[in-house]
């Protein structure tokens, strides 16, 4: 039986309302224990048996947490371990490594090297070329294939300069510098590249200093590059070694060969005159890396500028500067006033001031640059083009990009005016505003599903085809989002497509989640189904440092630890595959943050090893490792769900069109019975509104006397 003691005197109230005990002090009032009342301990001891008792449960709450996982959770049987299947050294240090089509490319402490793809002919890896400078570090690549064996390469050195390569029948030619000026005081650095699939644009993240940065988009003629290497390519195969050969040569020619020789000479002037004065086939890359054309520059987009007050006079002047309110703007041609403004960030300084005294004493005082992430899509539902401008399917049509600590994502249309000037910053065709500032962002190959994250920890997945999120996620307290990044569906999926929307609605999207603290985190998206785990760590040892997955092992990530671990984890039952190892006493160099590529087609893997301070670059064949069979099944016999994932969008709009038009028969028969339901509903409501009138007219006739 519970007891209740007064602290108070029981006195006589007042009769003045302001002496009235108030509701929220009556619970401070009454003692529910007794013995409270002598216990009481204090100041500052009971503050130190708060923190005390605080620190006892939650220290027992970490003894009995893991228990119940450890009983539910069966111990991983211990994969088995593959070794390497070559092995091939780089001059100097390699930094970063891309594997695509037959070729691998290495940027290395002295510049850019190729090496070929181990196959029957020829098992090892063999250096087919390289472009080498004194004192330069390349410290990131991108690669983009086009046309047959011609390659885009975009490099970034450890100065920040930027420069576009293309690669073609083992000849490396540099295109451009795309940041290099006499002036170093003026100069400007790169911090992130991206290229296009296909090489029709390349875009450049470039800064000045600590304040401002800005986008450079460029526009590649890349079908002017494959016409002058075509040129090149014949004159090689026709041109001897040097000119006096030449001249015999042709003279003991028979002539109709003498004939098509002139013929071939005859397609580039300047390579006719070029066979007449030096045949030497370095002066012949020379002369073609001088004739290819640079690339155009399309778009420069600023980072955006902080909100400042309005200085119209009038809201007619910020009418004038807006657009006709077709499309979501940034927010800056408002009419808050300078006296609004500050108003309105005293009362927020005031509300929320133990808030800002806790930011502002973990905020580090250093201004940071602004950062962005870009992306190229492909033509979709999403994306305003218009009629006059005719989309290729494979070709991007437009941009997105979103800055650091800004809320908006922008989209630009690359099919812009040719009289628009360059430094115009333009304004964005397409903003998608969010709740929260946006950190990263990630895009699949078919751009056909678009995932962003928030500093909230929301991830949001978008079917860009359609048009509709697919899901929206908050992660847990205490997560920070370090990369997202979706996982491949299968490559053969695009031959087995049933034509029915029922395959569309219940197709399902993967994305990988890598935080801050190694955990990783898998999001299943679909129309009908959403789900969210926890892939790893195992336990809380252990860290992961990067992921990567492969194309052709459908549902597997591939799992980079801090100890130098690779394990493939197949993600449907979160069983390790396989781990892939090193030779003995070599090991993974720069573990936190290894070297390492996996080739498009999902064949092999690159992996940087290191043994006292000699580095080699291992080969993992996994068409020579056992577990590859199963996979490959599994991606023959694709689930339903997965086989629209591939689909590009105009394909996907007639299935759904072709769905629509086979319902449409149905639909019409249907139409007459909902006609009549509603009619007998609609007469219901009137005779039960009529049946009221009646009752309130006799209600009323019984009240008047």
């Amino acid at each position: 039986m519970p007891v209740f003691l007064r602290k108070q005197p029981l006195d006589i109230p007042s009769p003045t309302e302001k002496d009235w005990i108030k509701k929220d002090e009556e619970e401070d009032i009454f003692l529910k224990d007794p013995y409270e009342f002598r216990d009481t301990l204090p100041q500052p001891y009971r503050m130190i048996n708060k923190l005390v008792n605080l620190l006892l449960e939650r220290t027992w709450e970490i003894v009995e947490g893991p228990q119940p996982l450890q009983e539910t959770r069966q111990p991983k049987v211990p994969p088995p371990k593959y070794p390497p299947s070559s092995e091939f050294q780089v001059e100097g240090r390699a930094n970063c490594m891309v594997a695509t089509g037959e070729f691998i490319f290495i940027g290395f402490s002295m510049g850019l090297s190729v090496f070929s793809i181990p196959t029957c002919e020829k098992p090892t890896c063999e250096k087919v070329c390289a472009w080498e400078a004194a004192n330069l570090e390349i410290c990131a690549i991108k690669v983009s294939n086009f046309g047959s064996s011609s390659y885009l390469i975009g490099s970034v050195d450890d100065l920040g300069i930027a420069r576009l390569f293309y690669f073609f029948k083992e000849n490396l030619l540099a295109i451009k510098t795309i940041n290099e000026v006499e002036d170093i005081s003026k100069r400007n650095t790169c911090v992130a590249l991206e290229l296009s699939r296909g090489a029709d644009y390349a875009g450049f993240l470039l800064q000045a200093g600590t304040s401002e940065a800005w986008l450079e988009i460029y526009r590649l003629p890349k079908d002017s590059w494959l016409k002058e290497a075509e040129n090149a390519q014949n004159v090689a195969l026709t041109v001897p070694a040097n000119t006096k050969d030449m001249k015999v040569n042709q003279a003991n020619l028979p002539e109709k060969a003498a004939v098509e020789v002139d013929k071939k000479n005859k397609k580039s002037p300047e390579i006719q005159g070029l066979v007449a004065e030096e045949v030497d086939p370095q002066v012949l890359l020379s002369r073609l890396e001088s004739r290819l054309l640079p690339p155009v520059l399309l778009l420069k987009i600023r980072s955006p500028k902080p909100f400042a007050p309005s200085t119209f006079k009038h809201p007619y002047e910020a009418l004038m500067k807006s657009d006709d309110g077709s499309v979501t703007g940034l927010g800056y041609n408002h009419m808050l006033k300078e006296s609004q403004w500050e108003r309105q960030e005293a009362i927020f300084n005031s509300t929320f001031q133990q808030y800002l005294e806790t930011e502002d004493e973990l905020e580090i005082k250093e201004e940071k640059p602004s950062n962005a992430m870009f992306h190229f899509h492909l033509p979709g539902r999403t994306l305003p083009v218009g009629t006059e401008f005719r989309a290729e399917p494979d070709m991007p049509i437009a941009l997105s990009i979103h800055w650091s600590r800004s809320h908006n994502l922008c989209f630009y249309l690359l099919s812009r005016p040719s009289k628009e000037k360059i430094d115009s910053d333009p304004k964005p065709d397409m903003v998608w505003p969010c709740a929260s500032p946006l950190m990263y962002s990630a895009i699949t190959p078919c751009s056909s599903y678009l995932a962003f994250a928030c500093e909230d920890g929301t991830i949001t997945v978008w079917e860009k085809s359609i048009g509709f999120p697919l899901s929206v996620t908050v992660l847990p307290e205490g997560y920070i989002i370090r990369s997202i990044q979706f996982m491949p569906c299968s490559p053969s999926l695009s031959e087995k497509v049933p034509g029915s929307s029922e395959v569309l609605a219940s197709t399902k999207v993967k994305l990988l989640v890598l935080c801050t603290d190694g955990s990783l985190h898998l999001i299943t998206s679909g129309a009908k189904e959403f789900d969210t785990k926890l892939l790893g760590p195992e336990t809380p040892n252990q860290t992961i440092t990067a992921i990567a997955t492969i194309s052709s092992l459908p549902d597997t990530v591939l799992i980079f630890f801090w100890d130098g671990t690779a394990i493939l984890m197949d993600t449907t039952t979160e069983d390790y595959i396989s781990q892939f190892i090193m030779p003995p006493s070599y090991k993974v160099a720069t573990s936190w943050q290894p070297v390492f590529s996996v080739d498009t087609q999902g064949q092999y893997l690159l992996l940087q090893g290191i043994k006292q301070q000699t580095e080699t670059t291992f080969l993992f064949d996994f068409t020579t490792y056992p577990f590859t069979e199963a996979f490959t099944l599994k991606a023959k016999e694709p689930p339903k769900d997965l086989a629209v994932a591939v689909l590009p969008w105009d394909k996907r709009c007639n299935i759904f069109l072709k769905d629509s038009l086979q319902r449409l028969s149905t639909i019409s028969q249907q139409m007459p019975e909902c006609w009549s339901l509603l009619q007998n509903y609609a007469k219901a409501l009137a005779k039960g509104e009529s049946q009221e009138v009646v009752e309130e007219e006799e209600s009323r006739d019984a009240e008047e006397p």
